[in-house]
């Protein structure tokens, strides 16, 4: 345990010098990255922290599916970028996130997606921002990774735990849904 509290202090350290020692509009880049690889790992964590074994197909689905999309357009087309290089159109950053975002939303619900979603907006904004895409590259990233996730997801069926608080007395209610 102790070790494992020490690692994420390191980590921590880290990543917030790193943050602080750049400038306001490289923050924003970064923190946009961090979140691209931040924003799908936690959601397929998700899917190990519920045992969901359907979740996890479903999410490598989306996923496959999502990135084949993206970067076949993103070689086909090869839009220039606002800043000058190649293969703007579509954001990969934002079909990433968006992906992850729909695909909690629509697996678990959406008081469980709403910092995904949170996150994937910022993550948008900052590739617009950094002069890494156009808005309609943002757009069509986020539009591909969302219907990637919901061509493929379904909802969970698994356990639902409820706090049940009624005058004097407090329990918790369990409820199972069915796959039907």
């Amino acid at each position: 345990m102790v070790k494992v509290l020490n690692i994420k202090r390191v980590i921590t350290v880290f990543l917030a010098g790193s943050i602080i020692n750049l400038s306001a509009s490289d923050r924003i880049e970064t923190s946009g990255d961090i979140l691209r690889i931040l924003i799908p790992a936690i959601t397929y964590g998700s899917t190990y922290y519920l045992d969901d074994h359907v979740g996890r197909d479903q999410f490598h689905k989306s996923f496959a599916t999502n990135v084949v999309a993206t970067y076949g357009l993103k070689y086909t087309i090869n839009k220039e970028r606002p800043n000058g290089e190649n293969y703007s159109f579509p954001s990969g950053h934002a079909s990433m996130v968006f992906q992850s975002a729909v695909f909690m939303h629509k697996r678990y619900g959406l008081k469980y997606a709403i910092p995904a979603y949170l996150g994937a907006i910022f993550t948008g904004y900052s590739r617009v921002q950094s002069d890494n895409h156009y808005t309609i590259d943002v757009v069509a990233g986020a539009a591909l990774g969302a219907v990637s996730s919901y061509y493929f997801t379904t909802k969970f069926k698994g356990c639902v735990i409820t706090p049940q608080i009624s005058g004097k007395s407090f329990g918790l209610t369990i409820t199972k849904k069915l796959g039907i």
